[in-house]
């Protein structure tokens, strides 16, 4: 189960119904069953850096922010893979 919050300067329905698609085979895969929210975000000047923010995990709040500006949607969804990773760890108690 997961939420999609569209916060970033674009149209990225496109992304979020990759998102949607991806997420059940994620959640069988890692083994997970809180849910989680999936933030898109935007930010200029990160999306300007050769080596800027790709997309972080909050613990506490159970959400990935994805950094979505100047990106391929390729390239999002793997940091949305690895951010799950770390969703999986945390709902199995290894943080």
């Amino acid at each position: 189960m997961h939420k999609c919050i569209n916060k970033s300067a674009g149209d990225i329905s496109h992304l979020e119904q990759v998102v949607s698609d991806f997420f059940p085979y994620s959640q069988q895969k890692l083994g997970f069953e809180e849910p989680i929210t999936i933030i898109f975000q935007s930010d200029d000047e990160n999306a300007l850096k050769m080596l800027g923010k790709t997309a972080y995990y909050d613990p506490g709040e159970l959400s990935i922010t994805l950094y979505v500006d100047n990106r391929h949607p390729k390239d999002v969804l793997r940091s949305l893979s690895h951010e799950l990773v770390h969703h999986a760890q945390n709902c199995r108690g290894d943080f």
